[in-house]
């Protein structure tokens, strides 16, 4: 796939970078100033009292003292190397699901490929003590996603991120497995220590991004920051599994404030790792059991993705449409005979089932039975 680099001038790399690493301004600080002086250049180059009247004096003397090499040096000397980008709010690669929400990131660091922030993608998040069949669910759910053409955005956790990002590596659709990791450090720092591979495998098949500068550590106070992207540039928000007091129920909260749809697998009443969702559940969020779950809600918005991309998978493997057809007879029939004669996987059944009533060649009765009609 063609790399698309960010296009921004390179005589206001620096400009963007001294801004935004600037002590004690801060995304909304930026905003303010953008907002009343219009550009970069308007701002280095206005006088005391203008930046006083938008910022305190102390870091209008900051902005005063210009842009200081040797501070954002690392960060210029970091850009050159391969696959590393800086996006920011000026650029034509800035993702446009961003802009849609409250306070997006002034500028992205980057390592990957830019082409997937402007994708279709669904956010996949959940507990860092995850059981290991929440993390199957996820990679399930991520390999099936991806082959949907859609791309999985997750924050590189240990647990169930971890478990969606390595499942969508899985995928043979028309993301070819694409997973973009949004993080609560810098780039230069991976975190957890343990994902290092992970991360390069990331960096390799999708992209990793930060609004955090070079050599910010893990703080605590980082991640709810990180949630906004992870949710921002989805469609929509699955979580997995989710403690009542878990991080990813954060992630839930902005989605449904962006307007993006909310998604949950629900799991035992015994287990702690489901009371989340559960929550998630009687407050609105989607029951999912598969994919086509989440497909059929967002089909509106996916008008260039077909209804599940298993569907070249399911064909290739020499099961078309007209055999399920065959196997489904004229009669009402259940899932579970029809999963039984066709041999195919639930998930690709329940895509081809999906399909074909979009179609008008199947109707879905009663007590999960369907029906063929042509």
């Amino acid at each position: 796939m063609t790399q698309i680099k960010a296009n921004i001038e390179e005589s206001d790399v620096a400009l963007w970078i001294s801004l935004n690493q600037t002590i004690g301004l801060g995304s909304a600080g930026i905003y303010q100033l953008l907002t009343r002086f219009g550009s970069l250049e308007a701002i280095y180059s206005a006088n005391s009292h203008q930046l006083r009247e938008v910022v305190d004096e102390s870091i209008a003397q900051k902005i005063l003292n210009g842009v200081q090499t040797e501070v954002i040096k690392p960060t210029l000397d970091w850009l050159k190397k391969d696959n590393t980008h800086i996006v920011t709010l000026a650029d034509k690669a800035y993702p446009q699901a961003l802009l849609e929400i409250s306070n997006p990131p002034i500028l992205l660091y980057a390592v990957g490929n830019l082409h997937w922030l402007n994708h279709p993608s669904i956010a996949m998040v959940g507990s860092r003590s995850s059981t290991p069949q929440g993390e199957k669910n996820a990679e399930d759910f991520a390999e099936s996603l991806c082959n949907s053409g859609l791309c999985v955005v997750s924050g590189m956790a240990l647990g169930i991120d971890g478990a969606a990002h390595r499942g969508s590596f899985k995928a043979k659709g028309k993301s070819n497995g694409a997973t973009i990791a949004v993080v609560g450090t810098g780039l230069d720092i991976v975190y957890p220590a343990r994902h290092r591979d992970l991360a390069h495998k990331i960096a390799e098949r999708g992209l990793i991004v930060s609004e955090f500068a070079l050599g910010t550590p893990s703080k605590a106070q980082n991640f709810p920051r990180r949630n906004r992207i992870i949710s921002g540039l989805s469609l929509g928000c699955l979580v997995v599994e989710a403690n009542i007091d878990s991080g990813s129920l954060i992630t839930a909260r902005l989605a449904i404030e962006q307007g993006r749809e909310v998604f949950a697998i629900p799991g035992s009443i015994h287990s702690p790792v489901a009371k989340g969702c559960h929550q998630l559940i009687k407050q609105g969020a989607k029951l999912v059991e598969n994919t086509t779950d989440i497909l059929e809600e967002l089909k509106n918005m996916l008008p260039n993705i077909s209804p599940l991309g298993l569907m070249s998978e399911v064909e290739v493997n020499g099961s078309e449409p007209s055999t399920v057809l065959d196997c489904m007879g004229f009669d009402p029939i259940d899932f579970e005979t029809v999963l039984t004669v066709s041999g195919l996987t639930t998930e690709q059944l329940s895509a081809m089932l999906m399909v074909m009533e979009l179609k008008g060649e199947i109707t879905a009765l009663d007590g999960g039975k369907y029906q063929r009609l042509i």
